[in-house]
């Protein structure tokens, strides 16, 4: 018997549940059916995938990048026949979004519904994710296609530029800022800053911008962290201090909170939003699809092109 699909897929289903049992539970299949391909796949490769002395399963060290290599295979043969459905002109299938937390709430309500009416038949899968963890659900082909914040210069993701979100500081009313129009990233102090917590690439951004990267040394100079934007504006407007935010982000702010945005000075800062892929993602149709839903909801809201902004990096 050869290696086959159905034994790749049974690997990785008990590398997920970490249990025979369960793994064959969700298979739909006996557990003596699963452990005998399991072992014929054990067999034909030369590799034992698992050690069965302990509870739960745990892969062996051959067997995590032979699972790796399993989910890449599934992936792509899933994605071959959606790429086949493209080839005959049906956009069907299934799509399995990523999004990082700091654009989710406020891009996906724009775009989404229309989306799902102009195609129907594809089954649309969304999950927020960190920057990383995006990235890392690309490679593993555990994700089709990811919406955040680049450049990344990642030599394995594409990156396929959407539009580019002005930043905006948002004051408490107590807050002691320059009497002046256009504020410079320099204006705002560090001790007064409330940032997100790690892993969110905006963070990384705003300490690019406000040039804290040796700030953040120094527990005295960073604000207590939050998880999201929504926490940050809460922030501001229950205590002190300041923080930015981009621009989707003001969209569902109340008059009263309107009042606290001020604005940077030109070269204005913005964060550069992408669609991003693996290099050889195959369903180029769909992409089109989904980047022309994404810009006909944002036209009004966003700036498509990047003169005359400054774009923040992520820093080092």
């Amino acid at each position: 018997m050869k290696m086959n699909l159905q034994q790749l897929e049974y690997i990785i289903a008990i590398d997920r549940e970490r249990h025979f049992a369960k793994a064959a539970e969700k298979c739909f299949v006996t557990q003596a059916t699963l452990s005998m391909m399991v072992k014929k796949l054990e067999e034909e490769l030369g590799i034992q995938l698992f050690d069965r002395s302990q509870q739960p399963v745990k892969p062996t060290r051959e067997g995590v990048e032979i699972i790796e290599l399993a989910k890449k295979i599934v992936a792509q043969t899933k994605m071959m026949k959606d790429y086949a459905r493209e080839l005959r002109d049906e956009v069907s299938g299934e799509l399995r979004l990523v999004i990082i937390p700091t654009l989710a709430p406020y891009l996906l309500p724009l775009f989404l519904r229309d989306f799902n009416r102009q195609f129907p038949h594809l089954k649309v899968h969304i999950r927020e994710m960190i920057s990383d963890d995006v990235i890392m659900a690309l490679k593993q082909g555990s994700a089709d296609v990811g919406i955040m914040a680049t450049p990344l210069n990642h030599r394995e993701i594409k990156e396929h530029p959407l539009f580019y979100e002005e930043f905006f500081p948002y004051a408490s009313e107590s807050e002691i800022l320059p009497k002046k129009k256009y504020l410079l990233p320099n204006d705002i102090s560090p001790h007064r800053l409330w940032l997100l917590e790690e892993g969110h690439c905006l963070r990384d951004q705003l300490v690019h911008l406000c040039s804290l990267k040796h700030a953040e040394a120094d527990d005295n100079l960073v604000r207590y962290e939050v998880g999201s934007i929504e926490t940050l504006i809460n922030m501001v407007d229950s205590n002190e201090g300041i923080t930015v935010l981009p621009k989707l982000a003001t969209e569902r702010l109340t008059p009263q909170q309107q009042a606290k945005l001020r604005v940077f000075a030109p070269p204005k800062p913005a964060r550069e939003v992408s669609l991003v892929t693996v290099q050889d993602f195959p369903r180029k149709k769909l992409l089109q699809h989904l980047k022309e839903c994404i810009l006909e909801a944002v036209k009004d809201r966003v700036i498509i092109d990047k003169k005359g902004l400054n774009v923040v990096e992520m820093g080092e």
